[in-house]
């Protein structure tokens, strides 16, 4: 997470899609489209950054603790020919 992270700097948060949300009492996921304005790698301008992203949550000690997160930029339809490498 730190070595993530140590990539984007000077950012703030422009928006969250909620897209899906499931809950039940050990469990509970939330996939959303994050959206962030912040500099990128060693740019010195910021830029748009658009991520989809899944979190997983379950409850540890009487408090929801996220165990899984996946983000990634795909956040619009692609062809079926864009995951063959």
């Amino acid at each position: 997470m730190d070595r993530a992270a140590a990539n984007y700097r000077d950012g703030v948060v422009t928006g969250f899609e909620n897209v899906a949300a499931y809950l039940t009492p050990e469990l509970a996921y939330i996939v959303e489209i994050e959206r962030y304005k912040v500099r990128v790698g060693e740019a010195t301008e910021s830029a748009s950054v658009v991520l989809r992203v899944t979190s997983i949550y379950r409850p540890e000690e009487g408090a929801w603790k996220i165990m899984h997160r996946h983000a990634d930029p795909i956040v619009s339809a692609r062809p079926i020919d864009s995951v063959i490498s």
